[in-house]
Order: structure tokens, then C-alpha cells, then sequence
């Protein structure tokens, strides 16, 4: 199907929501080779930037829109528990316009794949910035960690319920709650963003 004019071949299972459809349009610039800036924004900082860094898109198998952005771990040891990043790591990260989550898959310098980093997000959008490509994820504090023997965790679920969200914004704490939910389903399922070969550069068509 379509939408907005972008020829759309995985759509999420729940409603659509929080799209911008200047990104939309933008989307299909977003080819192997073009560099971006990827910036994530934090919900539990009040949605201030906490990380910006480059990384280029690179071939994928995945159905439109995912989009597989390349970029390297340099920030050392961080133990997530069940996926550890280490400097040289190659991540995969991988993003959608119209999907409530994204998801990084974590490869050792020897092209293992290690796990899935995903996260429950607003739908990625594109910021106008000059001649630089801007890639924005909001992160929207749960987050699930897992491996390729199929264990996993979700974290964060107690800042979740900090925030106060389920009071000052009913909607949007449904919702994460709802994407938390699609995003387990779809790593069982290995479905995208969870669709990452064992090595780099064998990720599979789901």
C-alpha cells in the first residue's frame, strides 16, 4: 500500500501515528551510500538531544521503508546485559518512518552478530539541517535487549511508570505500551527490524 505517496511493504499492527509526511517524501533519498547524521532524542530528558553522530545507509533486504544505517560503537565498554557494546563494534541500525520502534544490531569486529539493541520510539523523521541529512529517533523510554538464541529483556519499564505518563498523557502511555508489546512479538517472530543475519550482510527478506 501506500502512504502518503511511499509504496509501503510492512506496516505495523497497530494505528498510525506520530508520522511526518515531509519525511515521507524525503524518504526514498535515503539509498545505499548517502550519509547521514543520526541524532536521538530522550523522552525521560525532556526530549533534549543526548547523541549525534554520523553513519551511512547500507544494502538491505528488508522491506520498504526500513532503512539499515551504518555506523561503528567508539563511547567503550556498556554492559546491557545481554548484549555487551565494545569499541569496534559495527552497528546496524535500523529505522522506519511509520513504525513506532527501531532496533541495532550489534556485530563483533569479527562480523558476529552479538544481539538486537530495539527501542520504542516515535517513527523516525528527517530534520532539515543545511546540506546535512539528519536522521532523528525519540526515544521513548522502554527498550528490549535480546540475543540470536532467542532470550531477551525489557528495560526501563520502571522509568516508564516514573514519568507519571499514565496521568499526564493517557494516549501516549498506551501506546508505548502497545509498541512495547509489537516489539517482542516481532523479535519472536524475528520479523524487522529484528531480521539480522548471524554475520554482517545477511539479513533476511521478513
Amino acid at each position: 500500500m501506500k502512504v502518503d505517496g511511499l509504496t509501503i511493504e510492512d506496516l505495523p499492527d497497530t494505528d498510525l501515528w506520530g508520522i511526518d509526511e515531509t519525511t515521507l517524501a524525503s524518504w526514498p533519498r535515503l539509498v545505499p551510500g548517502v550519509e547521514v547524521t543520526i541524532v536521538k532524542w530522550s523522552a525521560k530528558h525532556g526530549g533534549e538531544e543526548r547523541a549525534r553522530y554520523p553513519a551511512t545507509i547500507v544494502p538491505s533486504r528488508l522491506p520498504v521503508p526500513w532503512v539499515v544505517c551504518e555506523t561503528h560503537w567508539t563511547m567503550g565498554q556498556h554492559d546491557q546485559g545481554l548484549v555487551v557494546f565494545e569499541n569496534g563494534d559495527t552497528l546496524h541500525e535500523i529505522f522506519s518512518p511509520i513504525h513506532p520502534y527501531d532496533a541495532f544490531a550489534v556485530y563483533t569486529l569479527a562480523g558476529e552478530l552479538k544481539g538486537w539493541y530495539g527501542n520504542v520510539t516515535y517513527p523516525a523523521f528527517l530534520a532539515p539541517d543545511g546540506d546535512e541529512r539528519v536522521l532523528v529517533w525519540h526515544d521513548l523510554f522502554i527498550d528490549l535487549v535480546a540475543t540470536p538464541d532467542g532470550r531477551f529483556e525489557v528495560l526501563d519499564e520502571d522509568e516508564l511508570a516514573d514519568s507519571d505518563l499514565a496521568t499526564t498523557d493517557p494516549e501516549l502511555h498506551a501506546r508505548i505500551l502497545t509498541a512495547r508489546d509489537e516489539l517482542v512479538a516481532r523479535f519472536h517472530a524475528r520479523q524487522s527490524p529484528f531480521a539480522s543475519g548471524n554475520r554482517l550482510g545477511t539479513d533476511s527478506q521478513s
